[in-house]
């Protein structure tokens, strides 16, 4: 009796191994190596970017259930929630400090590898699908922001869709679509709504797998400077012990988030009103502070050029510069890498000082 079931779950074993070939993955990441040194502690960063994006997916489906994308039910569909749905506020709350969690993690991870020059050859695609991967998830916190519906939000909105009129020839095409129409109104909200439970997280999911994949055929990076000295950095098994690492940290991420979320639960403002004038002092999320700072250092016109414009134009090129920095900084232990390496110290500071200055102005 004991050889027969045996026999039916060796069958069973492989009828599965025949048609997934799981064994494959598993001898793969018994056999993967993770670098052990001082700056490994980053690499959780990566894995932490999921786990809040798996909880961005789970609280988003079931808040889809009951939000009603239209301006006539979008605000009372998210009191709804917040109020009548069992466990509604929570969950709303959890969506919400979730993305702030995963926006906050993957500037971390972009800036550990910035700094750790993590993208250099052979991982310039590495570098470049991470770069994409942060433009789609501010595009989340930005098309999130309006769903609820509420004044502040829709002023936000009408003041971020409308910088892009501002770039040379294909501006004003930009803003309106984004807006749906000249203003921000109901086909903005369906549009954003659309960006956010459907394009975005296509993207999002085509993105990271080739991402992943790029990482698990080249590998990880092993410290700049242990690659100059020729230092070999010990390695640890992947399965189990890295991973066995990584759950501690996200069993920690899960308990902060639950409980940032119970004691500062979202909020929900007045319902919005297109007639409405713009209020005063409006300011973005807090990730995108610092380009709303750097927009308000420009006076109004430089020479022929109004200076809205110039300071867009030049963030558009450091975002170009981002994007091929591995192309740029080939050499990282040269002279170069290390002027390079000083720039990239002095953006971040500024980026951080000027965050710290919008806050408080």
């Amino acid at each position: 009796m004991i050889n027969r079931h045996k026999n039916l779950r060796e069958k069973k074993g492989n009828f599965w191994e025949e048609r997934l070939g799981l064994r494959a993955i598993i001898n793969f990441l018994r056999q993967k190596k993770v670098p052990l040194s001082e700056h490994t502690i980053w690499l959780y960063t990566g894995s932490l970017i999921l786990l809040f994006l798996a909880v961005q997916v789970i609280t988003g489906i079931v808040l889809a259930l009951y939000y009603k994308p239209t301006v006539a039910e979008a605000h009372a569909s998210v009191r709804r929630i917040m109020t009548e749905i069992p466990l509604g506020w929570i969950i709303r709350s959890v969506h919400f400090w979730s993305a702030t969690g995963m926006i906050a993690t993957v500037f971390v991870h972009m800036i550990s590898i910035w700094l750790l020059k993590s993208y250099r050859r052979p991982r310039e695609l590495t570098w470049m699908t991470g770069v994409f991967l942060l433009i789609i998830t501010l595009g989340f916190g930005f098309s999130g922001y309006l769903l609820p519906w509420d004044s502040l939000s829709l002023a936000a909105t009408k003041v971020g869709t409308d910088i892009p009129r501002v770039i040379p020839l294909i501006g004003g095409w930009i803003s309106k679509f984004l807006r749906g129409g000249e203003d921000v109104g109901a086909d903005t909200l369906t549009r954003f709504y659309l960006f956010h439970i459907c394009l975005l997280p296509l993207m999002i999911f085509l993105l990271i797998g080739f991402h992943i994949f790029l990482i698990q055929k080249l590998g990880i990076s092993h410290p700049l400077k242990y690659e100059m000295r020729g230092i070999k950095v010990p390695e640890i098994p992947f399965w189990p012990d890295f991973v066995l690492r990584e759950a501690r940290v996200w069993l920690i991420a899960l308990g902060v988030l639950i409980t940032v979320a119970i004691f500062f639960p979202r909020s929900l403002g007045p319902q919005a009103d297109l007639m409405a004038p713009t209020p005063a002092g409006i300011k973005p999320e807090w990730y995108f502070l610092f380009l709303f700072q750097t927009l308000k250092l420009f006076p109004s016109q430089i020479i022929f050029i109004s200076g809205e414009t110039l300071a867009i134009l030049i963030i558009l090129l450091f975002l170009g510069l981002f994007f091929f920095l591995p192309l740029i900084d080939n050499q990282p232990a040269r002279k170069k890498g290390k002027i390079i390496t000083a720039i990239s110290v002095i953006i971040i500071i500024y980026a951080i000082a000027m965050t710290i200055w919008s806050l408080f102005e």
